[in-house]
Formats: C-alpha cells, structure tokens, sequence
C-alpha cells in the first residue's frame, strides 16, 4: 500500500493543508508547518511519519560518517570491530542505521561543516583507529555553489575523505596530498 501527499500553502494565513490518500482512505490535516502536517496524515493513515529534526545552533553542523566498503571491507554494521566505538561514542553523535555499513549521524560544533567532520574523523581515528571516510553523498559529480555549510561543501567532504582513504591505499602521504593541492590551486 502506497500513499501519496499533496501540499497546499494558504497564501493569507501560510499555513499548510496536507491530504494524504492511501487508496482506501484520504485524511487532511492544516497546520502551520508543512512537515508537521504531513507526518499527522502519515500517522493516521498508520505510515510511520518522518518529522525533520530541529535546526541546529548557529555553528553546529549534521552529517553523517560511514564506514566506506574500502575501509569495511564488507564488514556488517554489528562487526565487534566497532563495539569499542558503540561504547564511546563521540559527543553528538548517535549510531546510525545503515543497512550494509557501519556508520554515526553526528551533530557536532565546527566553524564550518569540513572542520566539524574533521574533527570527528581524528577522534575515531586518535580513539579506535578508524578511518569514516563516507558522508552519505552518493553522486559526487553533482554540484552546487550553496556555500560552506550546504550540499556543495558535504559533496566536497566526500571528495576529499575518499581521496584522502585512497591516497593511503596508494601509499601516498597527508603531506603528499597537501602539497599535490597547495601546487595545484
């Protein structure tokens, strides 16, 4: 059984009529926020309802980190290679539900989204030895110019974590790379 939503924003008031259709019974819920409606009709429609989670402090950034399948592996996400992980998990960060990888989403404080996931990348690293070099981006050559804490700078994270895990696999320096980049830019 599918459902299927339809959003409607009044002008006047800005508030959101949903109306959700499962195919044997519609619902319609007006709220003032759109995503707060459409999960009220995805629960009585008796869907699991997907709320956003709230926006983050000023300076705060949310990503997630996983195990690519290079650094895995294969290694499923309940591997005891990463129980030492699941004890002490970095501040704002929560285990992440990945069907075929390990991996954490993290809230955590940077002056921008490179530098809180670097940031999280060297604890694992200092902590346990472990190297996430995935953020969940999937088509790489994808781009936007939305600045240092959006789309484009989370494509760029991924870019660099997977250079940076091949780059080892090839036996090439952090010093390598860092100058590869100052001579080429």
């Amino acid at each position: 059984m599918s459902l299927i939503l339809s959003y409607n924003q009044d002008p006047g008031s800005g508030q959101w009529t949903v109306s959700g259709d499962d195919g044997v019974k519609s619902v319609t819920v007006t709220h003032q926020s759109r995503d707060e409606a459409a999960a009220q009709v995805q629960e009585a429609l008796g869907f699991r309802a997907f709320r956003p989670p709230p926006p983050l402090p000023l300076g705060w950034h949310r990503f997630v980190l996983i195990d690519s399948l290079i650094g895995s592996n294969g290694a499923a996400p309940d591997d005891p290679r990463y129980d030492a992980i699941k004890a002490a998990l970095p501040q704002g960060c929560t285990v992440g539900d990945f069907a075929y990888s390990f991996g954490l989403e993290c809230d955590r404080p940077g002056g921008h989204l490179l530098d809180a996931i670097a940031a999280t990348c060297a604890e694992l690293r200092e902590a346990h030895g472990l190297f996430l070099a995935d953020v969940g981006v999937e088509k790489v050559d994808e781009w936007v110019t939305d600045g240092k804490d959006g789309w484009g700078a989370r494509i760029l994270a991924q870019l660099l974590l997977m250079s940076v895990e091949r780059a080892r696999l090839l036996g090439y320096s952090a010093d390598d790379l860092i100058s590869f980049i100052r001579r080429a830019s």
